[in-house]
């Protein structure tokens, strides 16, 4: 009978504790991201300014994942995995905690700063943990070992929505924007540094749980045959990469899939609310309802859609940590390029259902998508990655910087969307063929990549 490859040792060396250490960071940067999101609003209105001032957040945001992470591949590649994992923490922790001087000023822009630091922190932690998690252990099992820290990014996710919803959006005061433009300068100087402190202590907690987690990573020995430095050139080394079908097809399908990820989790708000506003609510949609606080009496209305629509978002979040799970358990037994293909068809048929459905249906759909979804980021990173080597620590970045597919892709939805109808179809519903053909990218490099394993496979 033949042994199963451990997924958490190698030659005799236990990986368990490093790799939960690690994994305590995906959990750390989905919390960063989800408690995020929500803040152009909350800025917008606590400043008095514009939704494309607020929107400010997220340049600065996507902004620091994408200015540092070819610097961190350099310095992990210099020194280490460890060390990378290190700078990421204290530039997150300084980050967060710069959130308070910002505060003290009363002014948005330090705050813009202290978002950049935050994630310039994010970008090395990304780059490098995923390819440290790929290292601890065997590589036939590196993907499956990918999949299974990255099951907990979504739960650090899950606990940045509930923060932001329970103690920022709902802790601010309920004072309109028109209002707000109507009070006194004391008056308003007076709402805006009392709804700053409110926003900043999650931000100043975060700081003193990473500063804690930073001295336990400090401490603690990580094996050395998981972290072993580099000094070779870099073009050199960019050349061996691209010259890797499987790597350069792979950071354009990660491209399209964060593309995918963000359209789908942000435009379900507007989606959902062109749906239900107007209509009555059924008995699941009140229980929702009910545990986020709001009225479920009588017809909905738009304000009330909006938080029910909210409320299909967090349970997309819950079916996308769920199958997290469960597709880390089908990796032991399926190639990951077959599965990446077929739940990218998953994804296809789905975000067609939202395109050609209507009322509920389409919007079941969208929730659905989160299932065909979770497999992806990590499965396209470990198949991009797999036979690099030492080059992963340089190719993570690559992987890393094709996030910026959230940022370029969503405005070109949300462009569709303001033409209200398309072929004299809802404009909402129309905008999701966007993600509809990122899938079909990814479904593609997922059959390519079964294609060409299958060959290797033939060969041998």
């Amino acid at each position: 009978m033949k042994e199963e490859t451990p997924i958490l040792s190698k030659d005799g060396i236990s990986y368990v504790i490093p790799f939960i250490l690690i994994t305590l960071c995906f959990a750390l940067w989905g919390f960063a991201n989800d408690i995020t999101n929500p803040m152009v609003k909350a800025f917008s209105k606590i400043f008095r300014m514009s939704v494309t001032d607020g929107a400010l957040v997220q340049v600065a945001f996507y902004g620091g994942y994408f200015a540092m992470a070819i610097p961190a591949a350099l310095f992990i590649r210099k020194f280490s995995y460890k060390s990378g994992v290190l700078v990421g923490l204290g530039l997150y922790a300084l980050g967060a905690f710069l959130f308070l001087p910002a505060e003290k000023t009363g002014s948005y822009y330090p705050f813009l700063a202290a978002y950049f630091i935050m994630t310039c922190g994010l970008s090395f932690l990304e780059t490098s943990c995923n390819p440290y998690i790929l290292s601890m252990g065997p590589e036939p099992t590196a993907t499956r070992r990918l999949n299974l820290a990255q099951s907990f990014n979504p739960c650090g996710s899950l606990l940045g929505m509930f923060v932001a919803m329970n103690f920022i959006q709902n802790s601010l005061d309920p004072m309109s924007c028109s209002d707000r433009a109507l009070l006194s300068p004391e008056e308003f100087e007076i709402m805006k540094h009392s709804d700053l402190s409110i926003l900043i202590a999650p931000y100043l907690s975060i700081s003193l749980v990473i500063a804690v987690i930073f001295v336990i990573i400090f401490i603690t020995r990580m094996p050395k045959n998981a972290d072993n430095g580099a000094n070779s050139s870099f073009i050199p080394t960019v050349k061996r990469l691209f010259s890797r079908k499987s790597y350069r097809e792979g950071v354009l399908a990660q491209f399209f899939y964060v593309g995918a990820q963000i359209m789908c989790w942000t435009f379900i708000i507007q989606y959902g609310t062109s749906i239900l506003a107007g209509t009555a609510p059924n008995g699941f949609e009140r229980g929702i309802l009910s545990l986020l606080g709001e009225n479920s009496s009588g017809v909905l209305s738009e304000k009330s859609a909006e938080v029910l629509s909210q409320g299909y978002n967090i349970i997309a979040m819950i079916f996308f940590v769920l199958s997290r799970f469960v597709c880390t358990f089908l990796l032991k037994y399926f190639r990951p390029g077959r599965m990446l293909s077929i739940f990218a068809l998953g994804g296809i048929l789905l975000s067609a259902g939202v395109i050609l459905l209507q009322e509920r249906a389409g919007l079941y759909c969208l929730v659905s998508i989160s299932i065909c979804m979770s497999l992806m980021f990590p499965t396209i990173y470990g198949i991009a990655l797999d036979g690099t080597g030492e080059d992963a620590k340089l190719g993570s970045a690559g992987l890393i910087m094709a996030i910026l597919g959230g940022s370029v892709l969503p405005p070109l939805q949300a462009s569709i969307i303001d033409t209200e109808t398309v072929f004299s179809m809802p404009a909402v519903n129309v905008s999701f063929v966007l993600p509809l053909i990122c899938f079909v990218v990814i479904s593609v490099y997922g059959a390519r990549v079964k294609d060409s394993n299958a060959k290797k496979s033939h060969q041998a």
